[in-house]
């Protein structure tokens, strides 16, 4: 990847999409390579631009956000994925967390959450809205029910992939994660591979609810 992160934007409300682009455009870092209005059309212009970043409209017609998600991992699986969402919407949230999407946004939220979101992905990491985590974890159980239970999935870690977890959990990228703890981003990935093997989590969204639940991102 280059030093500038390489964004496709897909959202079927010209209005959304220049709203967002215009937040990018404050990141001299962020450059959006191309637009779409159905998701049909996002996988095309992905094909053609493989982006760092795709940020899908998870409602859009001829393929939703979820189909295009689901397309791009199979072509393109260095391209991230992120949905945009919108509180009513719980039911594709749940979905797109089935299926690994690397990251999701509210719509409504604070726009430094979408810079910060397309930074993360970027960089190999995971990124949750705090209030699309909240409320995912309040579709998939009663966190209260299920903070014993993150927690004694979790203290079978060594100390060091605890951190390490707690800050999967709080959207860092392996980059930055080896930064804060003083490693090598290969050490990262290799304590990565344990824990998720150890939890028995397929991706990054998911170790990021987990710690979440369990109190390790502070």
């Amino acid at each position: 990847m280059s030093d500038t992160i390489r964004v496709l934007l897909a959202d079927d409300e010209a209005l959304v999409r220049a709203g967002v682009r215009a937040i990018l455009a404050t990141d001299p870092g962020i450059e959006v390579v191309a637009e779409a209005g159905d998701g049909g059309q996002a996988v095309e212009l992905a094909r053609a631009h493989r982006p760092d970043v795709a940020l899908l409209d998870i409602r859009m017609p001829r393929l939703d956000g979820l189909a295009a998600a689901a397309e791009l991992r199979r072509l393109l699986p260095g391209t991230a994925t992120v949905l945009l969402t919108t509180f009513g919407e719980d039911e594709y949230v749940v979905r797109a967390l089935g299926a690994g999407a690397a990251g999701f946004l509210l719509k409504s939220g604070d726009p430094r959450e979408l810079i910060a979101g397309v930074r993360a992905v970027a960089g190999g990491g995971a990124y949750l809205s705090p209030r699309v985590a909240r409320r995912v974890i309040e579709l998939t159980g009663e966190r209260i029910a299920r903070v014993p239970v993150a927690r004694d999935r979790t203290a079978g870690l060594t100390e060091r992939e605890r951190e390490v977890l707690g800050l999967v959990g709080a959207g860092l990228s392996n980059a930055e994660i080896a930064r804060r703890l003083f490693l090598t981003e290969g050490t990262v990935k290799g304590y990565l591979t344990s824990i998720f093997t150890r939890l028995e989590v397929r991706n990054r969204v998911k170790a990021a609810i987990l710690a979440y639940e369990a109190g390790l991102t502070g």
